[in-house]
C-alpha cells in the first residue's frame, strides 16, 4: 500500500473534506493507497511519497523543495480531478 498525506495548514477543514473525497476515489477505484490526514507540521515526519494539499499550498511545498510527490487540487469536491491528478502521482512515483 501507498501512503498518501492529505494536509492543509490547519488540517481540519479543508483537508478533511478533501480526505473524504480522495477516499471515495480510492474506493471506486480501488487504488492500493492508505489516506493520513494531519496539518502542515506533521509533513516531516511523513514517511509516504505522496501528499495531496490545496494547490496554492502545494506550490508553497514544491518552492521549500519537499521532496515528495506534491498533489495540487483545485476543487476538493471535483472527483475526476482529484482521480486525474492521483493517477499521474501514482505514475510518478513508480
Amino acid at each position: 500500500m501507498i501512503k498518501v498525506l492529505v494536509a492543509c495548514r490547519a488540517g481540519v477543514g479543508s483537508s478533511l473534506m478533501l480526505k473524504i473525497k480522495l477516499n471515495e476515489v480510492i474506493a471506486e477505484n480501488d487504488y492500493p493507497i492508505t489516506v493520513e490526514h494531519s496539518s502542515l507540521d506533521e509533513l516531516e515526519g511523513f514517511d509516504g511519497p505522496i501528499v495531496v494539499t490545496l494547490s496554492d499550498v502545494a506550490a508553497e511545498l514544491k518552492d521549500r523543495g519537499i521532496r515528495k510527490e506534491i498533489v495540487g487540487i483545485n476543487n476538493i469536491l471535483d472527483k475526476n480531478e482529484i482521480k486525474n491528478k492521483i493517477q499521474i502521482a501514482l505514475k510518478n512515483i513508480e
